[in-house]
């Protein structure tokens, strides 16, 4: 499949993107950023210098992916997210001088296979976002998120278990277990982690 890039989309020249993947209106793609194939890069959306999206990743409108981020294969990010990049930001340092691009060491956001974001949430880097597991609409998230954990509020703390179709987990008949009601698949639980029960 072919890239589809609109005409008000601005991509630089050294961005790669993946076959089929697409760039709407007033999106921005930075220099060296690297795309993989079917993503979906909403309008307005941005993607920092040199960012990594793996395949089937989708940037919803207004999404703000700056640079190191790193995201797997399948990731959501939801409508105005904003990944953060500086532990301490500062327009300038104490003397008046205007820092530039070189003056502060970046640090990013990783997302995990199949994780997603909720709208208007941020994650302040960095921090790193588990595999298959959801950040409610309108979270901060200051501390890293285990894989399968749905995380909400401010600051972000899990209240359920998610299974990789993205609904909330029901208690199986066994201690310690968990059971999706769509899938029916069975998850193990251990010292406050999750993992997919072998099949």
């Amino acid at each position: 499949m072919a890239v589809r890039i609109v005409d008000s989309a601005d991509v630089a020249d050294s961005a790669t993107l993946g076959d089929g993947t697409s760039v709407w209106h007033l999106a921005q793609v930075r220099e060296h950023a690297v795309l993989g194939a079917n993503c979906i890069v909403g309008r307005g959306a941005y993607v920092g210098t040199g960012v990594r999206l793996g395949n089937n990743c989708k940037l919803q409108n207004y999404a703000l992916v700056y640079e190191p981020a790193v995201l797997e294969d399948g990731v959501f990010v939801g409508p105005g997210v904003v990944f953060t990049n500086d532990h301490y930001p500062r327009s300038v340092d104490p003397d008046g001088t205007l820092k530039r691009g070189d003056d502060w060491e970046a640090v990013g956001v990783i997302c995990h296979e199949g994780s997603s974001i909720g709208a208007r949430s941020v994650c302040v880097a960095p921090v790193t976002i588990g595999r298959w597991a959801l950040v409610a609409a309108g979270s901060v998230v200051t501390q890293d998120v285990p894989d399968f954990a749905l995380v909400a509020g401010v600051p972000a703390r899990r209240v359920r278990w998610v299974g990789r179709a993205g609904v909330p987990l029901e208690p199986g008949t066994k201690a310690d277990t968990w059971v999706c009601p769509q899938t029916g698949q069975t998850y193990l639980e251990n010292d406050d982690t999750l993992s997919e029960a072998p099949q």
